[in-house]
């Protein structure tokens, strides 16, 4: 088990699963498909393939299940962390402010 000792609220919980995030307020309804990398009660961390994200940006997140057993996700998130991975991809750190 891995310990814990990052000082955290909650849990995270690696998952690594297909994720789509849309950019909300944005006129023309952009989407893109991304990577959770981890989740947590309140947050999550994104690998997406573009160099760059702005902090406060508000997303919609959907993660859809595989299992009967566990619902898909449907969230509203903001960016607090982006930090570039290669030249094309970045990581983001986003901050869970609704579950639908």
């Amino acid at each position: 088990m891995i310990a814990y000792d990052d000082k955290r609220n909650f849990y995270r919980m690696m998952v690594n699963s297909p994720c789509e995030l849309s950019l909300l307020g944005d006129p023309v309804q952009r989407t893109m498909q991304a990577i959770c990398k981890d989740i947590s009660a309140t947050g999550m961390s994104v690998q997406i393939e573009q160099p760059t994200m702005e902090i406060g940006t508000l997303l919609g997140v959907s993660i859809e299940s595989n299992s009967d057993q566990v619902p898909s996700l449907i969230a509203k998130a903001k960016v607090v962390r982006c930090i570039a991975e290669t030249e094309n991809s970045c990581l983001l750190g986003v901050e869970i402010s609704e579950i639908k």
